[in-house]
């Protein structure tokens, strides 16, 4: 081992390398080549650095710890039970097992200091942009002088193959444009993947790749000398000019006699006679497994007491600084426990029936009368603001330096945008939305699918949401992107069908805690629907609603639309009633809310009793035959779009007034028979 390492230091690194290669063993699954490598740097910078309380993971004041290399759970793990977080050695010893604490990756858990979700490589490092961000924008908001609510670090540790991936070029792209001089990667550099070394395919030079995006670029020969690990993080605390990259060069499955610096350590235990073998390299004891000797329970478990009087320091602080702006402090409250403005559903326009836009349009106009009541309300695009309509028009743009604006430049990055957004909502204090066009979702899915599984308040605006953006032609007309976004669980689509439902859909996300939402908008013009004509109100929130009634007895089919198709609808019922058909249009702008619906509710829109149905929505029919059953008939869009104005884009498809009545009519005839 290193000069610079002390026997505790020593013993410390190795209990976190032989907890980690244990529960690995146990479990017969798990990647014990990376904890065993960065070991020593994770161990200098949580004791030496980071500022966090175990006894109150939530508190505001802290450190942010991002484990992008998710594979090295228990290297997070291990570091979270010895400071005295809600992990304990029996959840250590169920490692990867059912309904554990420690999953095979870290899942979010604020509870346990679990700060983020990671896995998918890249994402964990693009997230803590988000947080780095978030942190800069909630500082300009509430800091004052003397008052520096937001003094902390955000902390990565990431792999090789989070810099391979995509996205990470995207996010620390922004991160440096923006000079986001609090956020520090720290890079693990051992030059293996799982194919084997990474001059396979990763021979780009990385210093230079990151200080052409701006960010200060430092360089570590060994993970184990703690001395210069300690003194590349001082630096890069110091360096407020932009982020930080520390590579620092570490050796996998460090201390295994067999397997050091192998490819084969990197995703598979080490096997019984090799533990045995490390541990007696590391001069550790072989038995008892799962050993933490008492000099490092008693020095790890320090963190407990300094978090404590870190925390009691910043609250001290927030205690005058509440004297001196009561205001300010009040708001803080507020935004940190996520509580929305009062009355700020006043704000939300009503739009006049007979007007006619796109609601893109109308979410533009919704979003910028937010705007005034919800300060939090903060985000972008990537790079189409004009066209998704998402500018604040009354506010500045989000530039390094200034962080008091409240627009936000992605620049042509969707996918990391999305991974930024997650970041910005863990961080807190911010509710962050993003828009783009809905075909380009694409890009950004792995982001998003991330999102709903770590519950997170993020808002996606997708518009130009179907082939009615017409002349670009099949490459920006999406097709299948509404049943992909469908797909994913607990994120929320809505596609409104016209401005008013729009503006329900808005309020519907805002209050929306517990996982995001995509609004999914139209570029083409729909009218908004007169309701009282219909003696109708907007049921947007129960996702499906009874928009227009049979006229003179019960119907004898339903027609279900969604977004700008619902309009079809209502066309093809007034000339079926004509013809002395019974019908029922529903608006259906949310599968998920109204699944969320009890069975009477869902009963009463959609009764057994009426088995003829007819769904149209300008995308593939995948799902819609849930609603319409063995008896209806789905009118979608089974093929890819085609270079044409709308109009005849819809004509040529047979999403047309006519083609509904006659798929209509076709079923009630079938039905007669």
């Amino acid at each position: 081992m290193n000069e610079n390492q002390t026997e505790l230091d020593i013993l410390c690194i190795n209990t976190i390398r032989c907890l980690a290669i244990d529960a690995i063993q146990k479990a017969n699954s798990g990647h014990p080549g990376a904890p065993m490598g960065i070991a020593p740097v994770a161990y200098t910078l949580w004791t030496r650095f980071l500022r966090h309380n175990p006894g109150n993971p939530r508190w505001a004041g802290r450190d942010r710890f991002v484990l992008s290399a998710g594979h090295a759970s228990m290297l997070l793990y291990g570091l979270l039970h010895l400071t005295g977080y809600d992990i304990s050695l029996d959840d250590i010893k169920r490692f990867r097992q059912l309904g554990s604490k420690t999953p095979g990756h870290p899942e979010y858990d604020m509870n346990m200091g679990v700060e983020v979700t990671t896995g998918p490589l890249g994402q964990g490092i693009s997230n803590a942009v988000g947080m780095a961000l978030a942190r800069e924008l909630v500082g300009a908001r509430f800091n004052r002088p003397g008052f520096d609510l937001t003094d902390y670090y955000i902390y990565v540790i990431c792999s090789d193959g989070d810099l391979m991936e995509g996205v990470s070029h995207e996010a620390c792209s922004l991160a440096g444009h923006l000079k986001l001089g609090h956020l520090i990667c720290l890079y693990d550099d051992n030059h293996i993947t799982i194919e084997g070394s990474t001059d396979l395919t990763f021979t780009e030079k990385i210093e230079e790749r990151f200080q052409s995006y701006g960010w200060q670029v430092s360089r570590v020969d060994d993970a184990n000398d703690l001395e210069e690990v300690t003194a590349a993080i001082e630096s890069a605390r110091e360096h407020r000019d932009g982020p930080s990259l520390i590579m620092i060069r570490s050796r996998i499955a460090c201390g295994s006699p067999n397997l050091e610096d192998c490819a084969e350590a990197h995703g598979s235990p080490l096997g019984e006679e090799e533990v045995k073998l490390t541990k007696k390299n590391l001069n550790f004891p072989e038995d008892p497994t799962f050993f933490i000797p008492d000099p490092v329970k008693e020095y790890m478990g320090t963190a407990q007491d300094r978090g404590k009087e870190r925390e009691k320091e910043w609250n001290e602080m927030f205690a005058s600084y509440r004297e001196a702006f009561p205001k300010l402090a009040t708001e803080w409250d507020r935004v940190m426990s996520k509580e929305l403005p009062g009355d700020w559903e006043k704000e939300l326009p009503i739009f006049d029936a007979g007007e006619s836009l796109p609601t893109r349009s109308a979410g533009g106009k919704i979003l910028n009368s937010l705007a005034p009541v919800i300060p939090e309300l903060i985000g972008g695009s990537a790079d189409l603001a004009p066209s998704c309509k998402t500018y604040l028009s009354s506010y500045d743009d989000i530039n390094a330096g200034h962080f008091k604006g409240r627009n936000l430049h992605f620049g042509i990055r969707e996918h990391a945008m999305g991974a930024i957004l997650s970041g910005m909502a863990l961080h807190g204090g911010v509710i962050p939305y993003g828009s783009t066009f809905l075909v380009f979702h694409d890009y950004m899915r792995p982001s998003v699918r991330l999102a709903a599984m770590m519950g997170l308040r993020v808002i996606y605006i997708y518009t130009h949401d179907s082939i009615g953006l017409g002349e670009d032609g099949p490459t920006h007309q999406p097709v299948e992107q509404i049943a992909a976004l469908r797909s994913i669980p607990n994120l929320t689509v809505i596609r409104p069908a016209d401005a008013n439902e729009t503006a329900e859909a808005w309020r519907l996300a805002l209050q929306r805690e517990e996982g995001p939402t995509a609004l999914v908008l139209t570029r083409q013009s729909v009218p908004v629907i007169d309701r009282e004509k219909y003696a109708s109100q907007s049921g947007l929130e129960r996702g499906a609603y009874m928009l227009a009634e049979a006229e003179g007895g019960e119907p004898e089919i339903i027609i279900i639309g969604s977004g700008s198709e619902v309009q079809l609808a209502l066309e093809a019922r007034e000339r079926l009633q004509e013809k002395g058909f019974k019908v029922r249009v529903v608006s259906m702008p949310s599968w998920e809310l109204f699944e969320e619906q009890d069975d009477a509710y869902r009963e009463l829109v959609l009764p057994s009793a009426v088995p003829t149905r007819l769904a149209i929505e300008a995308g593939v029919p995948l799902g819609w035959h849930r609603y319409v059953g063995s008896h209806g008939d789905v009118l979608a869009v089974e093929r890819f779009g085609l270079s044409a104005p709308s109009k005849d884009a819809f004509s040529a498809v047979g999403l047309t007034v006519e083609n509904v009545i006659s798929r209509a009519v076709r079923l009630l005839e079938g039905q007669q028979r």
